[in-house]
């Protein structure tokens, strides 16, 4: 059955960095979307209704009235968006399609792996779980170059603290040795996967991001740690 196509205003443009920015589009009146955490939508602008892009949705299924998509300056949707999307403006929406979605079982634990804006349906996989206070442990691996690329990095710290089964563990590949971080550095390994998945039977793993990354993670957990693919969700672009 088609999914309606809907015409949506940008309520809110928000600067994450300063290649990144976050849409809000708000709902239309009577518009009450069935779709789930984890999945995606499609945009185009009404002036180049031939030029589409998908982004996963940075918001979750509980947050209502809106969507977010949280966006790097990349291409020529990408680009537009960061430098140019304003709230008033807007933006036509093909409705969530995906069946990249959290687990959410008591005995589960997420380790969500991610690179650059990878890292954005993760927030919505943490939104939810918080939000109705389950029991499944989530955990993200977060590898970027810097720490001035960390995105929602505030955010996610304050869900830590709002929930006890929730992890943000960033890791920077490219920092200078001076740089003062005392956190993580290096590219992830299987090493630093199992000591975070001490249960590897009742992990879920999700890779998201550039697809290097992507298909890095995929043979960390099929050839190196020899899982099956059952417990692997991927999710890559680019």
């Amino acid at each position: 059955m088609p999914k309606n196509i809907v015409e949506m205003e940008i309520e809110a443009a928000t600067a994450e960095l300063p290649d990144t920015k976050t849409l809000r589009l708000k709902w239309p009146d009577n518009y009450d979307p069935s779709f789930k955490t984890g999945q995606f939508i499609t945009v185009y602008w009404p002036d180049t209704p031939k030029y589409k892009r998908a982004y996963s949705l940075s918001s979750c299924a509980l947050d209502k009235g809106y969507f977010e998509v949280t966006v790097k300056r990349d291409g020529k949707m990408g680009t537009r968006i960061v430098d140019w999307a304003a709230p008033g403006d807007t933006l036509f929406v093909i409705p969530p399609v995906g069946r990249f979605l959290p687990v959410y079982e008591q005995e589960k634990h997420l380790v969500c792996i991610a690179g650059g804006s990878g890292v954005t349906p993760f927030r919505g996989f943490a939104r939810e779980a918080t939000y109705r206070e389950l029991r499944t442990r989530i955990t993200i691996l977060y590898s970027v170059r810097t720490t001035n690329d960390i995105i929602f990095n505030q955010e996610f710290r304050e869900l830590e603290e709002k929930n006890p089964h929730f992890k943000f563990n960033v890791t920077c590949t490219r920092l200078a040795e001076e740089d003062p971080w005392s956190g993580r550095r290096g590219r992830i390994s299987a090493d630093w996967i199992k000591s975070i998945a001490t249960d590897m039977e009742n992990t879920v793993f999700y890779a998201c991001g550039p697809t290097a990354l992507v298909e890095g993670t995929e043979q960390l957990i099929s050839k190196e740690l020899g899982l099956p693919k059952e417990q692997l969700k991927l999710e890559k672009w680019g």
